[in-house]
């Protein structure tokens, strides 16, 4: 029997319909009075799957409680030994890797880990367009051709078959570190380093890690190996790897994989040294951005993220890199100013594309499986950001096709439930792809034009068949409670940022602001609406809508002519210019009962 609507609210402004997030009351009831906490705050705890036996590590997460040895995923002792002899020796070492921010991320944290140690680490990160995704055969013999004699691919090369067996034929040694999903077949390499294994026995809790989390891993693994041979007893300092945590958050962030278990682990701790600002490039772009408060996972993943990423996306590839890298404060704002320039070029480039892909897939006959967009010239940097609008605003996994020429790069996203990573992995074992792989919730491949309709069909069915069990995808909202307007206010706030950090696994809590009235409401930056709300009893609370101005959303917020309105979304602290205050960040909104 379906439950009813939050609220009532069956199709909201934004067409969604609302539902209360599922809790179990006992369990919410316990963890209230076992830890002091106020009952909201128990059930949105339980309402996460947290327990009387987790919630202890999950209220305080550490890497004590947390970190495993390494040596549990296969092949690590493989590669630690490996480096290790490699960085004793002082042998010419490469880490190949890739453009994204886990990828840079997973880069920066071996090129800092190789310095300290007063090793030189040759860094190749590929070109998006002209090299495309994961390691390549002419760039491996480039490197060996430099005299490299040991590659380390990080966050790629799983999948990577005829370019890393070319690249052990002329004699390089290869280590692969990645996460994505791998085949039962594996390269032919020195070791293998993946939790997403299939003869992982140890994947569990580990499968979720970003590859910047199982790098982190591995410099764990590889320090080890180096203090027992002794290499710290000649004159080197070990060095502080706890420092690099801010790296590793930043990855595990921005790579939106669940922060739960080690990832939480990595996250929380990860923030507290974020906060230091001790890394010159992550507090040069908080500098170019503008950002005053504390650097939380929000700020992370939507503010310096983008920028990390958008050298790859639209400007040089290494950037990120070199940014996440350098110790030099001077290098760190030249670099933070040319992202932030590359990123604006990037947003403009992506509403270009977006507005396009949008208007063919509204024409187009609607498909209840799969949202799928192909052009001409769309630039392939942006193509990801695209394909997770389209999936925010069809609910349901969505693919754009950067075609050029014979052949067509896409990207894809996916929603919760749709393993898009294994239909993608099937299609390429089918014939269908010149390449891809991914995730769950991501995909990436490459298809000949010829092949796109047969691909599209391939796909849907795929996923049609994972959506059986699941039932048709009806565009939601979940929300974990209603409140007043008075209810928003800074002690529950306090209470809430105890369950931070946020992403996925442990969602931000999402509020109903219940009979609030709009007293103002203007237009502020390019498309958001900022509102004043008020409550029967007088109370008020600000309010933002974001790049809500074009949309119906935008429209009755301006136009709600002071009648009460059910507000949903998240609430933040407001501390601009000294203020202790709480503003709601506003995803939805839907008119109350009596206006029905």
């Amino acid at each position: 029997m379906t439950e009813p609507a939050f609220l009532g609210v069956e199709s909201s402004i934004t067409g969604r319909r609302w539902k209360a997030r599922g809790t179990d009351d006992r369990m919410a009831l316990a963890l209230s009075q076992s830890f002091g906490l106020p009952e909201l705050v128990g059930r949105l705890l339980a309402a996460r799957g947290v327990g009387l036996e987790e919630a202890e590590q999950f209220l305080s997460p550490t890497l004590r409680a947390f970190l495993p040895n390494p040596s549990v995923l296969k092949d690590m002792d493989k590669a630690a030994d490996r480096l290790a002899r490699a960085i004793r020796d002082g042998e010419k070492v490469a880490v190949f890797g890739d453009y994204d921010v886990d990828g840079a991320t997973s880069t920066a944290l071996l090129h800092r880990f190789f310095r300290a140690l007063g090793r030189h680490l040759r860094v190749y990160i590929p070109d998006r367009i002209e090299e495309g995704y994961g390691p390549n055969l002419p760039a491996l013999l480039r490197l060996k051709g430099e005299g490299v004699k040991l590659v380390v691919t990080v966050d790629c090369g799983v999948t990577s078959f005829d370019p890393l067996n070319g690249a052990v034929a002329a004699g390089l040694e290869v280590i692969v570190v990645d996460h994505h999903k791998a085949e039962p077949r594996l390269p032919d390499v020195t070791a293998v380093v993946n939790p997403n294994r299939l003869d992982e026995p140890a994947a569990g809790p580990l499968s979720t890690l970003a590859a910047v989390g199982v790098t982190f891993l591995l410099i764990v693994a590889v320090n080890r190996a180096l203090r027992g041979t002794g290499f710290y007893a000649n004159g080197v300092a070990e060095p502080d790897l706890m420092g690099w945590l801010d790296i590793v958050a930043l990855g595990t962030v921005c790579d939106v994989v669940p922060l739960v278990g080690l990832n939480r682990a990595y996250v929380a701790q990860g923030l507290r040294v974020m906060g230091k600002r001790g890394n010159a490039g992550i507090s040069a772009l908080a500098d170019v951005a503008s950002v005053k408060d504390a650097l939380d996972a929000y700020c992370s993943g939507y503010i310096i993220g983008p920028r990390v990423n958008a050298g790859g996306r639209v400007g040089r590839a290494d950037l990120g890199t070199r940014i996440l890298s350098t110790e030099d404060p001077a290098e760190a704002a030249q670099l933070a100013r040319e992202l932030h320039e590359f990123n604006a070029e990037r947003r403009a480039i992506e509403a270009v594309v977006l507005e396009e892909a949008m208007a063919q897939v509204e024409a187009a006959d609607g498909s209840p499986e799969l949202v799928l967009a192909a052009g001409e010239g769309w630039h392939p940097g942006v193509i990801g950001i695209v394909a997770s609008r389209l999936k925010e605003k069809f609910n349901r996994p969505a693919c754009v096709v950067a075609l050029d020429g014979m052949l067509g790069k896409a990207s894809g996203r996916s929603v919760r439930g749709v393993d898009l990573g294994s239909a993608v992995i099937a299609a390429r074992q089918a014939g269908l792809l010149v390449a891809g792989g991914g995730h769950a919730m991501a995909a990436g491949f490459t298809v000949e034009r010829e092949k796109l309709e047969e691909l599209r069909c391939f796909l849907r069915e795929r996923i049609a068949a994972q959506l059986s069990d699941l039932g048709p995808l009806v565009p939601s909202l979940n929300l974990d409670g209603a409140l007043s307007v008075r209810g928003a206010n800074t002690e529950l706030m306090r209470h809430l940022e105890k369950l931070a950090p946020y992403g996925t696994g442990n969602s931000e809590p999402r509020f109903a602001i219940t009979d609030a009235r709009i007293v103002k409401a203007d237009v502020v930056g390019a498309n958001h609406v900022r509102c004043i709300l008020t409550g029967n009893d007088g109370s008020r609370l600000k309010s933002i809508a974001f790049r809500a101005l074009d949309g119906d959303l935008g429209v009755a917020l301006l136009q709600s002519g002071g009648m009460p309105m059910h507000l949903a979304g998240t609430l933040r602290p407001d501390r601009w210019n000294g203020n202790d205050g709480v503003q709601l960040l506003i995803d939805d909104a839907a008119p109350t009962g009596h206006n029905l």
